[in-house]
């Protein structure tokens, strides 16, 4: 494991004089260490009384802007302070300077890399871009991004009714790089599911808070060639019903409640955690995983996906990221076969790089008899780190890598690191790896299959109460319901203690 990546240093200078009323010009340049041209990158630039300060021209987002790499401003008299950051791959650098009268001031940000990880195979992206596709370029390159889906249609807004679709999708730029603008969001009282990698929107505008379910629409985008759905948090009240009628392909747990500077404290209107179990800022990412790891443990493999919500959260992009391990060369189709795969880990800080017997995560073990397993992998962060674990079936141990462990039966496991940060979720989590011993799959654990069936039971009940739609429509949501409890009672009788 080597020790945090934590650089902060800047090169501050006081180089010529101008005549202005009220202030003066700052010259930012963010600079790689290591680079000769400036760099783009995000900047949190705030007034001595803590207020964010915005560039004229330059996309702004909650308390942050984007640069490519080089920005004149004109700002009033007063002390100032920055963080200047390019995604989890690069040092955060961060300090202060006062503006005078008359005085001008030129400001150069160093950045030193933690990590290169597409040089090692890992290519970065995620999955909930709220932000303009015309800023799309210079947001990715700020954050060293290389993949995004642009969510520009959902429920009540469609632009591309009367616009041309763009042509050829994904767009590429920069060599490695790539975007999809035609992303699109279902976000209703269910939740949410993120339509991916279509050619074009489905109309989804007029669905109703409750009607018609989520699945019409999954299996509309499906039939109009979604090779991607994502259900955007497994909290989310229809994500057993995705999950059994197989509609899904990922789940995002790295997910926007976890932003940069805290926690969104609450499941919206997902169904709420055990506030006993999960206390604190925390607990809604434990929750988030306790959930994940319950279908896990019902012998489904799903893989994990990771997404922001800039542009609606706090988040910038890119903060909730996956990286797959492509070989033989990136694109864009290969990095969406590979997260699909579950080749990846999700994170929003941590870069957690883990093989187990020199296989990537995704990887299904077939042994006859016990399976003897070595973790070897690497670790870098911005923070500290609090712990690494292992997680088999569902169950949480600390370890250090590298690490030996015996699996007897068949099941899961994955690896996940814990960055050192109370106020937010802060972590990485590969995907799982498989086993099946003596050509048996993992059988469901009874605890997890039961948990999905009371959570059908529940839904259900307050489906057959709701006022707000007519007795046809509550029929017509309830019967996809029956079937999803048959699945899950299926698991339950099949299951293992």
């Amino acid at each position: 494991m080597n020790p945090p990546g934590s650089i902060t240093r800047f090169v501050l200078f006081v180089c010529w004089s101008s005549v202005l009323l009220s202030g003066a010009p700052v010259s930012l340049v963010i600079r790689d260490q290591h680079a000769v041209e400036p760099v783009p990158g995000r900047v949190h630039l705030r007034d001595g009384a803590g207020k964010p300060q915005r560039v004229p021209g330059l996309p702004f987002w909650f308390d942050h802007f984007v640069c490519p790499g080089k920005v004149d401003l004109d700002l009033p008299e007063g002390s100032y302070t920055f963080v200047v950051e390019r995604g989890p791959e690069y040092s955060s650098s961060k300090g202060n300077f006062v503006v005078t009268e008359g005085k001008g001031t030129n400001l150069t940000v160093l950045l030193s890399r933690i990590a290169h990880l597409a040089a090692e195979g890992w290519w970065s992206g995620e999955t909930h871009v709220h932000r303009g596709t015309q800023d799309a370029e210079l947001l990715m390159l700020a954050e060293d991004l290389h993949v995004a889906q642009f969510i520009t249609w959902w429920n009540k807004a469609n632009p591309w009714t009367n616009m041309p679709l763009p042509k050829p999708l994904p767009i590429q730029f920069d060599g490695t790089r790539a975007y999809h603008p035609l992303g699109g969001e279902d976000e209703r009282d269910g939740g949410a599911l993120l339509f991916l990698d279509l050619a074009g929107p489905i109309d989804i505008t007029n669905g109703s808070r409750h009607f018609p379910s989520s699945l019409v629409y999954a299996k509309q985008a499906r039939q109009q060639g979604a090779s991607w759905i994502d259900a955007e948090k497994p909290f989310w009240w229809d994500f057993p019903l995705w999950v059994a009628h197989g509609v899904v392909d990922t789940v995002g747990i790295a997910q926007n409640h976890m932003h940069r500077s805290g926690m969104l404290d609450n499941e919206a209107w997902g169904r709420p955690r055990d506030r006993a179990r999960f206390p604190g800022p925390q607990g809604n990412g434990f929750w988030t995983q306790e959930i994940y790891y319950h279908t896990l443990n019902c012998g489904l493999r799903l893989p994990p996906s990771a997404g922001s919500a800039s542009g609606v959260l706090p988040n910038p992009v890119g903060y909730n990221r996956a990286y797959v391990q492509v070989e033989h060369g990136f694109t864009s189709k290969k990095w969406r076969e590979g997260l699909l795969a579950g080749r990846s880990f999700v994170s929003n800080g941590p870069l957690l790089r883990v093989r187990a017997n020199k296989q990537f995560s995704g990887h299904v073990f077939k042994t006859r008899g016990p399976l003897e397993v070595e973790l070897d992998g690497k670790l870098d962060a911005r923070d500290p780190i609090a712990r690494v674990e292992l997680v088999r079936d569902g169950r949480v141990a600390t370890v250090q890598l590298p690490a030996r462990f015996t699996v007897a039966r068949s099941g899961w496991f994955l690896v996940r690191a814990m960055a050192d940060a109370t106020n937010t979720f802060r972590f990485a989590s590969t995907a799982p790896w498989y086993v099946e011993v003596d050509g048996h799959p993992k059988q469901p654990q009874e605890g997890s299959a039961r948990f999905f069936v009371d959570w059908c039971q529940e839904r259900m009940k307050a489906l057959s109460q709701t006022s707000n739609i007519t007795q046809t429509q509550r029929l017509e949501l309830l019967e996809p319901w029956r079937s999803a409890e048959a699945f899950w009672l299926e698991k339950l009788a099949s299951s293992t203690k």
